[in-house]
């Protein structure tokens, strides 16, 4: 570094100031390629990372470069940033109107005269390996030493180095959670083939092995209750007991008892001794439901047995320790919660270490008519009845339909279809009066149920790629190929809650 001149040294240690500050990393690359544009005339600089598996170098950020909607990648060898991306070794165009092999597949210099353009780009390089690569243009009359640019570039290539090795490691861990999320279903009893789902598989065998805290999320009927079930079937305490407790039936004059235990003669109505619930958990999992209901009286006392492990039984000074796992569950937005300080924020912060989103059913697609047929298939056989299938006007009505009890409403409405169906079908007339509303004449019928497939489709596009990108909606609206003007309006259109998928553990 010794031999750059003193503006540049200037620059990269700007550059090493901006990666020490507590931007997350996409904001923190986005700076270094918009102060190498503003102090070193190193304009349209572009950062891509490379795919491990096929070697392709993905086009991640850019500076100057309009690249929203755009997926663009290079394969090994392709172009000049396929090339460096493959060998490991910089490049230098002097005229970019001379270079054959120069793709511009953002399109950025169509508009230009090429030849008074300079390209440079250099491999990004972490641990002996390539893991993206750096690029930008200048203009040719300012580049007196290409050795001593790439030299430069090379430096700053460096100094990102770990930035972007931990953007291709989130990039992976995505791909890896797409993975797992197609593994075989968790529980028998949770049933779907949405993409949501998927991911929903995929975090319960992520977490189940451990002794992490869960929080789950997500409205009433969505099957929490499964979930935390199917966490506790597949973790090592499998073969403990699972607790229950219903957080919101707990008044304040017995939560405690309730929670802890008490002894014979500890209060009024006390005629025996009993074991509380966490007790009753030792050596396997508490289900806290509905914990968002908790008075702050009761919130206080579980704060404390999660940070201790320990409690005293009313009545007693004897210690009771537990080794359990915390498997909690709520139906509110606790992040509103604590910021009106309805909720404890050291509570919230001990119960949401790993935090699963449920989907409403409105959100999961095609996964309507799967859980339909499971429920025609249980029910039929609790009731001992020979009902194989559901009508087409039938099936038009439950996807026109908008589920606000979500999971259970369709249990329910399924459940009573079957009992009230005589023969081996179930059709329309079966159905709650509130669904048989849906039905209207043939052509009206064909277009709600196909309105009401790609609506679901695309708002289960919408998610999932908000959930890639973190809450960011720039790339989103790049992950699916579109524009960030029409993915906002698809937001706000769809009522999708963009800051629950900001700054979440996974």
């Amino acid at each position: 570094m010794s031999s750059f001149l003193y503006d540049d040294l200037e620059v990269l240690n700007n550059l090493a100031q901006i990666l020490a500050t507590p931007l997350d990393l996409r904001e923190q690359l986005e700076q270094v390629l918009k102060t190498l544009s503003e102090q070193t005339g190193m304009d349209r600089g572009m950062i891509s990372i490379l795919d491990r598996d096929t070697g392709e170098a993905i086009l991640d950020l850019a500076h100057g470069v309009d690249i929203e909607g755009l997926d663009i990648t290079y394969k090994p060898g392709e172009g000049i940033t396929g090339q460096v991306a493959q060998t490991g070794k910089p490049m230098v165009i002097a005229n970019l109107g001379k270079e054959e092999h120069f793709l511009d597949r953002t399109g950025a210099r169509r508009f230009l005269d090429r030849s008074e353009l300079s390209f440079l780009c250099v491999p990004i390089m972490y641990d002996g390996r390539v893991v993206g690569v750096l690029s930008a243009d200048k203009v040719a009359h300012q580049v007196d030493n290409q050795d001593y640019e790439i030299q430069f570039l090379s430096e700053v290539a460096g100094l990102i180095a770990k930035a972007v090795h931990m953007r291709s490691i989130e990039e992976e861990n995505r791909r890896l959670r797409n993975l797992l999320g197609r593994s075989q279903r968790p529980s028998s009893e949770m049933v779907g083939n949405s993409n949501r789902m998927k991911d929903i598989f995929g975090l319960i065998s992520q977490v189940a092995d451990s002794n992490t805290t869960v929080l789950i999320h997500g409205e009433t009927g969505t099957g929490k209750e499964l979930v935390a079930r199917s966490i506790h079937r597949n973790s090592p305490r499998s073969g403990g007991p699972f607790v229950e407790v219903n957080c919101a039936a707990m008044p304040d004059t017995l939560i405690e008892s309730e929670l802890f235990g008490h002894e014979k003669g500890a209060f009024t109505g006390a005629v025996q001794k009993r074991r509380g619930r966490f007790e009753e958990a030792h050596g396997g999992t508490i289900f806290l439901d509905e914990v968002g209901e908790l008075s702050p009286l009761a919130q206080a006392k579980l704060l404390r047995v999660i940070q201790e492990r320990q409690f005293q039984p009313l009545g007693t000074t004897r210690v009771v320790k537990v080794n359990v796992r915390i498997v909690a569950a709520t139906n509110r937005d606790l992040d509103q919660d604590v910021a009106s300080g309805r909720f404890r924020s050291d509570l919230y912060y001990r119960l949401n270490v790993f935090p699963i989103y449920m989907p409403s059913l409105r959100e999961r697609g095609s996964d309507i008519l799967l859980l339909a047929d499971h429920f025609v298939e249980k029910y039929a056989k609790q009731f001992k009845k020979n009902v194989k299938r559901i009508s087409t006007p039938a099936i038009d009505s439950l996807l026109a339909y908008h589920w606000p009890g979500n999971v259970r409403e369709l249990e329910n409405c399924m459940e009573r279809a079957v009992l009230l169906t005589n023969g081996d079908t179930v059709d329309s007339i079966h159905l709650p009066p509130s669904l048989q509303m849906k039905v209207m004449t043939p052509e009206k019928k064909k277009q709600g149920k196909l309105s009401s497939l790609v609506s679901a489709y695309e708002r289960s596009l919408i998610v999932d790629a908000l959930k890639d990108a973190k809450g960011n909606q720039s790339q989103a609206a790049r992950i699916l190929g579109t524009t960030k003007r029409i993915i906002q309006y698809k937001i706000e259109n769809y009522g999708i809650d963009v800051k629950r998928f900001k700054n979440k553990k996974i």
